[in-house]
């Protein structure tokens, strides 16, 4: 919307609040609405497993580059890798219960063991809880990525390619090197009219990020994988990535 050159003129429009969920909305852009229009976006996330929204941002509360507090009635715990809860800061498994909790996944036994633990169910997201008691979202725990030992956020370096002016969105992937070894990638779409070259993105995100988090290859392409309600396919992306080597 933001980028359509369609958009409205700030005051020619009348909102009073706006939502956003399906995929986690960068800082960047909602800065940007809420200066164009004057108007905050509640950015929450929910699960089918779950039937409800269980982390949100609040009206008057709205902490962009957060997913939020944990909704009333709802809890959530973060867990390591060992199944022990982690430290504020640190990215762990997020689990979540409360009442609209699903009872198991109907014929499918195995999936049900490993997401419904008790009165507790694993989402499948990586966060990390913040001192203040919001979430920051690190990714969907299958699209992590381990660059030299150390979990990598895609989410987290995707949101800083969308600050730079020239980029619209961006989707980033971990790749094999020709060491063996896994790098990121970022699949970047412009805007109309903009252009950038790679090194100059890659020194954007090193002068913002952790070194070994900038993305070594950089592919322009003009869509990104998406479902019909938005979320980007990142597995489109390896496959496509693994049918080309």
């Amino acid at each position: 919307m933001l980028s359509s050159t369609g958009l409205p003129a700030k005051g020619e429009v009348s909102l009073r609040l706006c939502s956003s969920a399906g995929e986690a909305l960068p800082a960047e852009l909602g800065e940007q609405f809420t200066a164009h229009f004057g108007c905050e976006i509640i950015d929450g996330i929910g699960s089918t497993e779950m039937l409800h929204i269980f982390l949100s941002n609040r009206p008057g509360q709205v902490c962009y580059g957060t997913t939020g507090r944990p909704v009333p009635g709802y809890w959530v715990e973060l867990r390591g890798e060992d199944g022990a809860p982690v430290a504020d800061g640190e990215t762990g498994d997020l689990f979540i219960k409360g009442p609209s909790a699903a009872l198991m996944y109907w014929g499918d036994r195995e999936r049900s063991r490993e997401t419904f633990l008790g009165p507790w169910t694993r989402s499948g997201d990586k966060y990390v809880r913040n001192a203040d008691g919001t979430f920051t979202y690190a990714g969907r725990s299958d699209d992590m990525i381990k660059v030299s030992g150390i979990y990598v956020s895609p989410f987290e370096v995707e949101a800083t390619l969308v600050k730079h002016p020239a980029v619209l969105e961006a989707a980033v992937i971990g790749v094999a090197d020709d060491q063996g070894l896994t790098r990121a990638k970022a699949f970047v779409v412009l805007k109309s009219g903009q252009q950038v070259g790679e090194d100059d993105l890659k020194a954007f995100v090193k002068e913002r990020l952790a070194p070994y988090k900038y993305p070594r290859v950089i592919e322009f392409v003009a869509e990104l994988p998406k479902t019909a309600t938005g979320k980007i396919q990142r597995f489109k992306l390896r496959e496509r990535e693994a049918t080309a080597q």
